[in-house]
């Protein structure tokens, strides 16, 4: 099915309810949350997804040894989940869960057509096992250091694999080699970056395996229809939540509205499900492969992925606390390419918020509101349709735009505070606060309340508090979210004669801690 224009379907991973939420989780969740409220800007009509991955074994050993049932342990943990969001001001339009009955029906609605298509059959397995990744593997892809049952360890987890033997039902993957890869030959864009549209090929050229997707073993999950002794793995059933949320099964009409516009944003650790074990298990149900898949890198604390198991863990209160919301949303946006992995420090933060926050955007607006109140009586003035800035405006939006659409916020956010120091440095090269109250004055400050103005609207998927700021700061009406690209930043529009007001420093400066 062709992408629909004017639709955006934007989802994240769904998170474990075993672990707990941690920066990691945060840096996929924003960069999803700024997709969103960029593609608004646009005008497009948008559907962002989020939610919790909530069955399997892992979570029913959890739930037995906290002495709760697994729906128990499941409601506790999606909450912590949907609290971290609601404090990183996320603005997801849906929170899937996969207990709920809509996502039971929509699995086994989509995995009966595939079995009814021929491409699932029983058979017995044995293989060796991660319960923290909910994955099996070969004995060729676990850590070198055996563990003390000399089977090896998991290479994402470093945990022992245990060794599971029990009848499944296995879905036909092999079958779906040469399917996959015309699909990312005739499609490059689906999966981005380029180095990680080349990893999906090299996975399929390796061979794929029949997998197995059911289990006997627990009866957390969704029952296979055809066969209620089993449930379904749990990835299998995670990945359709994609589809859930958008009517598979229920509604096509909505479904098929939605899906040719969907945006997976992803983290490189579960490239293989989504690019290789997702598609194929589209096609074999008869439907599109996901149009777009955008694989990021770990966040690296001190070398080592982030993650609820070791001392790398950083929650999104913690940082908050220190940074504000902002600050926090900024920086993961900013500071880290969409992309390779990223080092992730306090350090790297404070410098980040400083030198782009307090130094050049929030003194920005200081020092305009200060000298328009001194020189113009706290009355915004108009901007020159001839300024110096107005050149470097257009420029901006072109390359902000272009950089939104390529999944680079890093990039994009680099091209808006291009604008804001260039305006910075108008204002350094004419020292308004210096000269007798005039035109010339009046001009300055009427080109630097102009880039604020367009800068409020292009750093919103970004700051969105910040900028609402910013925007009521300087006289204008209304909220910044409603505003449309380009026609809102096309250079001029700032309407003068409004009240510019003074207050507080946006982002007040932070210093580092001390030994």
């Amino acid at each position: 099915m062709p992408e629909q224009p004017g639709r955006f379907y934007v989802t994240t991973p769904i998170y474990y309810v075993n672990d707990a939420p941690h920066a990691g989780h945060a840096y996929a969740t924003v960069t999803a949350d700024a997709l969103a409220r960029w593609h608004r800007l646009l005008g497009d009509d948008v559907f962002f997804l989020t939610g919790t991955d909530e069955h399997g074994l892992k979570v029913q050993r959890s739930a037995d040894a906290a002495g709760r049932t697994p729906q128990q342990q499941a409601d506790v943990h999606a909450a912590h989940f949907a609290d971290a969001w609601r404090l990183l001001d996320v603005s997801n339009d849906d929170f899937i869960r996969t207990s709920e009955a809509r996502h039971h029906a929509a699995v086994q609605a989509l995995l009966q057509k595939v079995y009814d298509r021929g491409y699932i059959y029983a058979d017995d397995y044995s293989g060796l096992y991660c319960v923290a990744c909910e994955e099996y593997y070969t004995a060729d892809e676990l850590d070198e250091n055996p563990d003390a049952d000399g089977l090896g360890l998991c290479p994402i987890h470093h945990r022992p694999v245990e060794s599971f033997s029990e009848r499944n039902w296995f879905f036909r993957l092999s079958e779906f080699a040469e399917p996959l890869a015309e699909h990312y030959r005739d499609h490059p864009e689906a999966v981005q970056p380029e180095g990680k549209r080349n990893e999906t090929l090299g996975l399929i050229r390796q061979g794929l395996r029949d997998i197995s997707i059911s289990r006997s073993s627990i009866d957390w999950g969704v029952p296979i229809p055809w066969d209620p002794s089993q449930v379904f793995y749990v990835w299998y059933d995670a990945l359709i939540n994609y589809a859930t949320a958008i009517g598979y099964g229920t509604d096509r009409t909505r479904f098929d509205a939605w899906w040719p516009n969907v945006h997976h944003v992803i983290g490189k650790d579960i490239l293989r499900f989504h690019c290789v074990y997702w598609p194929a298990l589209l096609m074999a149900a008869g439907e599109a492969p996901p149009a777009h898949v955008h694989v990021h890198g770990f966040l690296l604390v001190g070398g080592e992925k982030m993650s609820k198991s070791g001392l790398t863990q950083i929650t999104p209160a913690e940082l908050v606390d220190e940074f504000g919301v902002d600050g926090v949303r900024h920086h993961l946006l900013h500071d880290l390419s969409f992309g390779p992995d990223g080092d992730f420090s306090e350090e790297s933060m404070i410098a980040r918020y400083n030198a782009d926050l307090a130094n050049n955007l929030g003194n920005l607006l200081s020092r305009v509101a200060t000298v328009l109140a001194k020189k113009s009586g706290g009355i915004g003035t108009a901007p020159r349709p001839d300024s110096p800035l107005a050149a470097v405006a257009g420029e901006v939006v072109a390359q902000a735009t272009a950089a939104w659409e390529a999944v680079t916020p890093s990039v994009a956010l680099d091209a808006t505070w291009r604008l804001i120091r260039e305006a910075n440095a108008l204002l350094e090269a004419t020292e308004p606060w210096k000269a007798d109250p005039g035109a010339e004055v009046d001009a300055v400050l009427g080109d630097a309340l102009e880039v604020l103005r367009i800068v409020a609207v292009l750093a919103s998927p970004a700051v969105p508090d910040a900028a609402q700021e910013i925007w009521r700061r300087i006289g204008c009406d209304g909220s910044v979210a409603d505003r449309r690209v380009p026609v809102d930043t096309i250079w001029g529009a700032y309407v003068p004669g409004r009240p510019v007001l003074t207050g507080d420093p946006l982002f007040p400066r932070i210093k580092a801690s001390g030994p």
